[in-house]
C-alpha cells in the first residue's frame, strides 16, 4: 500500500507547484489511473474542480476557462485515448496563446506494448503541438522532492503560450494505504510548503523596444488592421488610430468597436480599394483575420512596410510581406509608441462604411433569418455581459454585417477554427467570468458538442445559446464546390431539430419565428439564472447567398 500513499504524495507535490505559477482552475475526468491525480486536486484548498465525463469536451472547457481568465487552466484524464480526446483543445491553445497544462495519467513503462488494458504510447502524443512537454518517470522516493518541484517550475517559468503537457506514469495499487507514509519525503521541501513561492524562479528575459523611427513612420499614410484581442486592447487601439488619422479595418474579435463597420462588404469596391493603396505603412495588431475581403486586401497591398504585432511567436502573416515581425503585447507596445494627432488621409472611406452600414440595415430590415440575426446582434447583447462566437458561416456573418459594441468581451475558437467543442468552450468562458453569455454555434457545431449541454446545467449567470439550424454546413455554399455533390458531401443536411437536446439536458427552449420573438425569448433568457436555448430555423442557404448578395452589390457600387 506504500506505492498507492506516495503516488498521491508526488500527486500533491506536482499540483501544489502547479498552484504556486497561478494555477486556479483544475478540469477532471474520471478515471482510475488518474486517482492520485484527481484525490489530490480535490483535496487542495486554492482550487476550483470542474468535471465533465468527456474528454474533448474537457479540454476545450479548459481552454475557455484560460481565454476569460488569462490563468494556466490544469487537466486531469486517464490514460488511453481519454489523453488523446484533449488533442484538439491543445492545438488551439497553440494557436491563441492560451496556456493549458495537460496532466495525463499512463500505466508505468513494464505495462506498455505487452497487451496490457487501456495503455497505448503517450511520450510523444501530441507531436509537435504542446510548447513543453515533460515525461515524468514512475514516482518514487529515491527522486528528491525538489527535483519533481523544480522541474515543473522550469516549465511554467517557460509557458508563455500554448499547452503544457505533463505525462504521469503511475503504478497500482492505486487506492488505500497508511497517509502518513513517506512524510519524510514532503518534509524535505521545509517552509516551502507554508509559501506560496515556486521553489524555482525563473525569469522571462524577453522584452518589449520602442521601435527606433517610430517618428519618421507615423507621420505617413498608415492603415491599421485589427485581429483578435483583448476588450481593453481594443477600446485602447481604437483611440490611437484614430489619434493618427489612420483607418482602422476591424475583424469582429478585436473588439475595437469597428469605426469602419461592414468591412467585408465595402473591401470589394473598387473605389475602396483605390483609396488604401495609398498606405505606406500597414500595421496589423492580432492573428486571426476572419473577412474573406479584408484577407485579400491584406494579402495584396503593397506598403513599403508591413508591421504585425502580436505576443504569440511565429509569423503570423500568410502573405509574407516585408516588414517587421514584433512579439509583444497591444498594450505594453503602444505604451512605447504614443501617437502625435494627425488628419485623417483616407478621404471618405469612413462615409463609405457608414453607407454601407445603413443599406445594409435597410436590406435587412424585413428578413428574418442567419444575416438579420447577425446584423442585429448588438441589441441581443446582455448588458455587462460578453459573446461567444462560434465558426463557419454565422462568425463571416457577423463579421461582415455587425458593428459590436467597442470594449464588450468577445471570444471565439479562431485558431484552427474548427466546429469541435464550440459549446464546450463557451461554457468554460460562462464559469471563469460569472457574467452573462451570449453564444451563437451553427446546427452541426452543437451537433458535434451536444454533450456539452451537460456542462450549461450549472451555469452561475444567465447564459443563452443561440443555434442557428440551417440544416447543414452552409459554409459551402459560399464556396466553389460542386453544386451536384453539396449537399451530400459539403453540406450534410441533418435534418434535426434541438428541442429533444434541450429537453434531455433540462434547458429552457424557444424555437422563434420572427424578429419580435427572437427578442422576447433572449430577454426572456436573461431573466433565468440558467441556460436557454434558442433555435433558428432558417432556410439552409439564405444567409451565404444574401451575403453574396451584398458583397456583388458593392462590388459594382
Amino acid at each position: 500500500m506504500s506505492t498507492s500513499v506516495f503516488n498521491r504524495r508526488w500527486a500533491a507535490l506536482l499540483l501544489e507547484a502547479l498552484s504556486r505559477h497561478g494555477v486556479r482552475h483544475v478540469c477532471i475526468a474520471p478515471g482510475s489511473r488518474s486517482t492520485p491525480l484527481t484525490l489530490a486536486a480535490a483535496a487542495h484548498r486554492s482550487f476550483i474542480c470542474h468535471t465533465h465525463f468527456d474528454e474533448r469536451g474537457l479540454g476545450h472547457l479548459a481552454l475557455g476557462l484560460a481565454k476569460a481568465t488569462g490563468e494556466p487552466v490544469a487537466v486531469i484524464v486517464t490514460s488511453g485515448t481519454a489523453a488523446a480526446n484533449l488533442y484538439p483543445a491543445l492545438i488551439e491553445a497553440g494557436l491563441t496563446g492560451e496556456r493549458l497544462v495537460f496532466l495525463t495519467a499512463d500505466r508505468p513503462p513494464e505495462l506498455i506494448n505487452c497487451g496490457a488494458n487501456q495503455a497505448i504510447r503517450q511520450t510523444g502524443l501530441y507531436a509537435s503541438h504542446p510548447s513543453l512537454n515533460i515525461d515524468l518517470p514512475r514516482p518514487s522516493p529515491d527522486i528528491p522532492a525538489r527535483w519533481l518541484v523544480s522541474t515543473v517550475d522550469s516549465a511554467m517559468a517557460h509557458l508563455l503560450h500554448g499547452a503544457l503537457h505533463i505525462n504521469c506514469p503511475f503504478a497500482e495499487p492505486l487506492y488505500g494505504g497508511d497517509e502518513q507514509q513517506h512524510e519524510a519525503w514532503s518534509a524535505a521541501l521545509g517552509d516551502w510548503w507554508q509559501g506560496t513561492q515556486p521553489w524555482l524562479r525563473e525569469a522571462d528575459p524577453h522584452q518589449v523596444l520602442q521601435e527606433p523611427d517610430w517618428l519618421f513612420w507615423q507621420q505617413k499614410r498608415g492603415v491599421v488592421i485589427a485581429g483578435r484581442m483583448s476588450a481593453e486592447d481594443g477600446v485602447r487601439l481604437a483611440a490611437w488610430a484614430a489619434t493618427l488619422g489612420w483607418p482602422l479595418i476591424s475583424d469582429a474579435l478585436s473588439q475595437t468597436g469597428q469605426p469602419l463597420p461592414c468591412a467585408d462588404l465595402w473591401l470589394a469596391q473598387p473605389r475602396a480599394r483605390a483609396l488604401l493603396e495609398n498606405a505606406q505603412l500597414v500595421v496589423q495588431f492580432g492573428s486571426s483575420l476572419t473577412g474573406k475581403r479584408l484577407l485579400q486586401w491584406q494579402e495584396h497591398c503593397q506598403p513599403e512596410e508591413y508591421w504585425l504585432i502580436d505576443s504569440l511567436p511565429g509569423r503570423l502573416d500568410p502573405a509574407h510581406h516585408r516588414g517587421r515581425r514584433i512579439r509583444a503585447a497591444v498594450n505594453e507596445w503602444l505604451d512605447l509608441h504614443p501617437a502625435q494627432t494627425g488628419l485623417p488621409w483616407s478621404g471618405d472611406l469612413a462615409a463609405l462604411a457608414q453607407e454601407t452600414f445603413e443599406a445594409t440595415s435597410e436590406y435587412l430590415a424585413n428578413r428574418f433569418g442567419e444575416a438579420q440575426l447577425a446584423h442585429r446582434l448588438p441589441t441581443l447583447l446582455p448588458e455587462n455581459g460578453q459573446l461567444f462566437l462560434g465558426n463557419s458561416l454565422i462568425v463571416r456573418l457577423i463579421d461582415a454585417l455587425a458593428q459590436l459594441p467597442a470594449g464588450y468581451p468577445v471570444f471565439s475558437n479562431r485558431g484552427a477554427s474548427g466546429i469541435d467543442g464550440l459549446i464546450s468552450t463557451a461554457a468554460g468562458v460562462q464559469r471563469a467570468t460569472a457574467k452573462p453569455t451570449l453564444a451563437v454555434v451553427g446546427d452541426l457545431s452543437a451537433l458535434y458538442d451536444l454533450n456539452a449541454l451537460a456542462l450549461l446545467r450549472q451555469c452561475s449567470a444567465p447564459m443563452v445559446l443561440i443555434v442557428v439550424n440551417n440544416n447543414g454546413g452552409q459554409i459551402f455554399s459560399l464556396l466553389p464546390t460542386p453544386a451536384w455533390e453539396r449537399q451530400r458531401f459539403y453540406c450534410m443536411p441533418q435534418n434535426v431539430d434541438f428541442s429533444h437536446a434541450a429537453a434531455m439536458f433540462q434547458l429552457n427552449y424557444a424555437c422563434p419565428e420572427n424578429w419580435d420573438r427572437l427578442q422576447q425569448a433572449v430577454e426572456q433568457g436573461w431573466r433565468h439564472c440558467g441556460t436557454t436555448l434558442i433555435e433558428l430555423q432558417v432556410p439552409p442557404s439564405d444567409g451565404a447567398e444574401t451575403l453574396q448578395h451584398l458583397v456583388q452589390q458593392w462590388a459594382v457600387n
